[in-house]
């Protein structure tokens, strides 16, 4: 009876948050590429593995695949949330079979970072063969009456 009730005490010690270890981890990452309104971004998704403390954000930072400067993402997290979705604003010039770089940063409320992720990104599509404009406009998904194609978009070789 002793022994069971000393493998019970440790398992439930076990089972109690430690306090440490990272609070999040990256479950998914993809590019998006939606034809329909002709734009690419990156989404990634992070599942939660321990509470993070109230007032925290997440700061992302997606490497430009045009060039310039990169996207910088900021978002509120709250604490009920199971699993956190980071998507970047529309992107231009991602090539197939190239790393893009991500990183984020959970911070707290004072600002103190609470971890720091970094993955490459690769996409097996070219964003070459996505339309230059939206195929469709408006909430009805009516065809696009602007067939003039758009100037073409400069991208790094």
């Amino acid at each position: 009876m002793a022994v069971c009730l000393l493998a019970l005490a440790v398992t439930l010690a076990a089972c109690r948050d430690s306090g440490q270890g990272d609070y999040v981890n990256v479950s998914g990452k993809i590019f998006v590429f939606n034809y329909r309104i002709a734009e690419a971004t990156y989404l990634l998704t992070l599942a939660k593995l321990r509470k993070i403390p109230d007032g925290s954000s997440l700061e992302t930072t997606f490497e430009n695949p045009a060039g310039g400067d990169p996207f910088v993402v900021r978002q509120d997290i709250w604490p009920t949330m199971d699993k956190i979705t980071v998507e970047s604003p529309p992107v231009k010039c991602v090539k197939a079979n190239r790393e893009y770089q991500v990183t984020m940063r959970l911070e707290d409320a004072k600002g103190v970072v609470l971890q720091t992720i970094e993955r490459k990104m690769i996409s097996d599509t070219d964003q070459s063969l996505m339309p230059d404009k939206p195929l469709v406009v408006g909430p009805f998904y009516d065809p696009n009456p602007d067939k003039q194609p758009a100037p073409p978009t400069i991208c790094p070789a």
